[in-house]
């Protein structure tokens, strides 16, 4: 191997110690990854092909998934140079091509702060030379017979500890080459928890991101059914599409210890999808494998991959579902339909779930997300007068034709809670749909909140909880809510207090704060808080006015101004008249707050249900009419 060293930014590369040193100091880079970056380096600003790369790193006969391979290694070398792949200082990726090293070469004697000044001689690319060869030159006798016994006699030892150590290197090599696969069986056994990061999408095409995240949602879905395995649920794990940071970093965030990764591509009537298992604390090759199916097969992939994990982290498996058809057209406006579903966005969501229903009438995990989007409907932008039937007949009939599904026992929960307010029957349901996938976060959510309308209030906070740990990115404000609703009000201030250290771009949580000050008797900071909430929503116009009227009134005027503000946006366009009534509270005023409420008792408001769980509410509990109103609506009454 070559005694040249390569010099690039502050970095060393020295192939003949095959080693990667910065400012003088040895950095840790395993085998394939040194191996690339050496490729890359040597072609000097060439474009190094993945066929070129495969031929180097794992020669002719491959029998490892090369496509993850090269990923993976990538993915550690730009770690290593602290690499940011959207602006490439060292490695950038050619689509569709390769990679191409890109940084100056400098003189050995550069400084760090001069580098892209000072460029260095071309070197030529180092050669390659195996162990074998390099112990034949080196154990090479003299050519001429004169001596030749008194030279065999001198060379004899030295040629004895020459083979000696490079049966010790050779072996050294062949654990460091097979160590993965050695220790991969152990470390796999040590996987109790587990991230599915964002498939990537392989396409080239930006339109088929909806494929990619459907395709990982589902494949989520399927793996939480796992009673013994801790799965991250989508929402966590989507905030890491895109990202690039070290695995270990990233798992140490999500609470885990195990990450599966990986990417897929749709052609016309195929998809390709490649994955691989990774010990995260070690970042450890587990298991990687690559699928090619038909449009018509990729329903069942997900559920097929989660018992193939399953199996390699050592988790209990369960049996595989009865095999059902799903028409591929249906399955994509499914999917199409969820993507647009996490955006919360209705319009775009409905008519997808529509036509995979209208493309295949009796598929089940359309007629969930039918229920779903009219329940969100009812919560956002229309009265449940108009779509509660609609809601719990979707549900119903997905309930209908696959009761083992988990999502179609948490639809038909929701539609007991939120539209026939019936928390007993809404319970049975949600603990079946647990049943089914004791690692959805979605379903922990809704019997937090049917625990919470029961008044059970520890067992609901370990439901709030275990949300969280599921899945800390999709309700990040429900355990301080959950607080403020069982009236520890300093509980909720602390965690509101820590979501808007975590979140402070979050007007949502700045909104929290500002209530649970409110309660606490803190107007000044309720206020100031308030102030922080409408500038993050950008409505500097209502900011304004709410300072003014704080001004001029204090903390009456405020809210004064805060409840005609709400009645005129009301007015505008639909707000749920259960909202109305929380925020005319405010001032105190029972007759409009009862007012309100009975306006949101016929209008059968979902959120109506969390009536004796709103603090706002507790001074009408000694009315009459709220007596009444409660009885009404069939719930029990707590003081």
């Amino acid at each position: 191997m070559s005694s040249l060293t390569y010099y690039f930014a502050d970095f060393e590369l020295d192939p003949s110690r095959f080693e990667l040193r910065r400012r003088g100091r040895a950095l840790k880079l395993e085998r394939i990854p040194m191996e690339l970056l050496l490729l890359l380096v040597e072609k000097q600003g060439a474009v190094a092909t993945r066929q070129e790369i495969i031929d180097r790193l794992w020669g002719k006969e491959v029998f490892v998934d090369t496509e993850h391979g090269i990923n993976t290694a990538i993915r550690k070398i730009r770690q290593v140079l602290d690499d940011d792949p959207n602006e490439p200082r060292f490695v950038q990726t050619v689509t569709g091509k390769g990679y191409r090293f890109v940084a100056a070469k400098t003189r050995p004697d550069a400084d760090a702060s001069d580098v892209d000044s000072q460029p260095a001689p071309t070197l030529p690319p180092a050669p390659r030379v195996s162990a074998m060869q390099a112990n034949v030159a080196a154990s090479a006798g003299p050519s001429d017979t004169l001596g030749a016994a008194e030279n065999t006699a001198k060379t004899r030892p030295k040629s004895g500890v020459i083979a000696a150590l490079t049966l010790c290197l050779a072996a050294a090599a062949l654990f460091f080459l097979f160590r993965d696969r050695i220790f991969a069986s152990n470390r796999a056994s040590q996987i109790h928890s587990l991230a599915v990061l964002p498939l990537l999408n392989l396409s080239g095409d930006a339109s088929q991101d909806y494929f990619a995240d459907g395709m990982t949602d589902e494949l989520i879905t399927a793996l939480a059914q796992n009673r013994s395995l801790r799965v991250v649920s989508r929402t966590s794990a989507m905030q890491y599409k895109g990202v690039e940071r070290p695995l270990p970093q990233i798992a140490r965030e999500l609470g885990v210890d195990g990450i599966l990764e990986g990417s897929i591509e749709r052609s016309s009537r195929r998809v390709h999808m490649t994955v691989q298992l990774i010990y995260a604390p070690t970042d450890t090759h587990i298991w990687a494998e690559s699928y090619d199916r038909d449009l018509s097969e990729v329903y069942s992939l997900p559920e097929e991959l989660s018992q193939t994990v399953a199996r390699e982290v050592k988790a209990a498996t369960s049996p595989l579902p009865a095999p059902r058809y799903i028409n591929p057209e249906a399955h994509d406006a499914y999917l199409h339909g969820r993507y647009f579903w996490f955006t919360f966005n209705v319009a775009n969501t409905l008519p997808y779930f529509q036509k995979a229903i209208q493309l295949q009438p009796d598929y089940a995990a359309a007629w969930s997300g039918l229920a779903d989007t009219y329940a969100l409907e009812a919560m956002e932008t229309q009265p449940a007068t108009e779509v509660a039937d609609k809601t719990c007949s979707a549900a119903a009939k997905s309930l209908e034709l696959d009761p083992s599904l988990p999502e179609t026992h948490n639809s038909m929960a929701a539609c007991y809670l939120f539209f026939h307010w019936d928390p007993v029957r809404a319970e049975a349901e949600s603990r079946r749909a647990l049943e089914l996938g004791p690692n959805d976060a979605e379903i922990h959510h809704l019997l937090s909140y049917i625990l919470l309308v029961e008044h059970r209030y520890a067992e609901g906070e370990v439901e709030a909880k275990r949300t969280a740990e599921l899945d800390p990115f999709i309700h990040p404000w429900e355990l301080g809510n959950f607080y403020r609703s069982e009236r520890k009000f300093d509980d909720a201030m602390n965690e509101f207090k820590m979501q808007v250290a975590a979140h402070p771009r979050d007007p949502d949580m700045a909104f929290n704060l500002s209530g649970v000050y409110w309660l606490k008797g803190m107007y000044k900071e309720s206020q100031a808080e308030l102030e922080r909430a409408l500038e993050l929503e950008g409505d500097l116009k209502r900011k304004i006015a709410v300072h003014r009227a704080w001004v001029d009134g204090g903390e009456p005027a405020a809210e004064r101004w805060g409840a005609e503000n709400t009645k005129a946006e009301a007015r505008k366009h639909y707000v749920e008249i259960e909202f109305v009534a929380s925020i005319v509270a405010y001032t105190g005023n029972k007759n409009e707050t009862m007012k309100y409420l009975e306006a949101s008792y016929r209008e059968r408001d979902p959120d109506l249900i969390f009536i004796q769980d709103e603090p706002m509410f507790d001074f009408l509990h000694s009315d009459p009419r709220y007596q009444a109103l409660v009885k009404k609506m069939g719930l029990p009454l707590y003081q």
